[in-house]
């Protein structure tokens, strides 16, 4: 993959959404068109925190290459270099996978 030249701000996050499973439980092969979007990615990128009423920032909860699970309207999803990314606050964001 190459080199990301964005930089979230504030308290955004950039994730690159995990593979969809190309396959059921019981073997059947899905079309690209059936397949669920996957609502899970790791992250690759984090802004440096909210600004807070005071003028300082909040400390982020999540960092680079945490694999988290998100919303399902979770961002703005972008195409850059021919990848797939998404750019989302951290509020969307529900967890993350340890």
């Amino acid at each position: 993959m190459a080199k990301l030249n964005i930089r979230p701000l504030g308290d955004k996050v950039i994730v690159k959404r995990v593979e969809a499973d190309e396959k059921t439980a019981g073997g059947i092969v899905l079309p690209d068109s059936a397949q669920e979007k996957p609502k899970r990615g790791v992250i690759l990128a984090v802004g440096n925190g909210r600004l807070l009423d005071d003028g300082t920032r909040s400390d982020m909860q999540v960092k680079k290459n945490d694999e988290v699970l998100f919303t399902s309207y979770a961002g703005t999803e972008i195409k850059m270099d021919g990848d797939d990314y998404m750019i989302m606050d951290e509020n969307d964001i529900l967890g993350v996978i340890d």
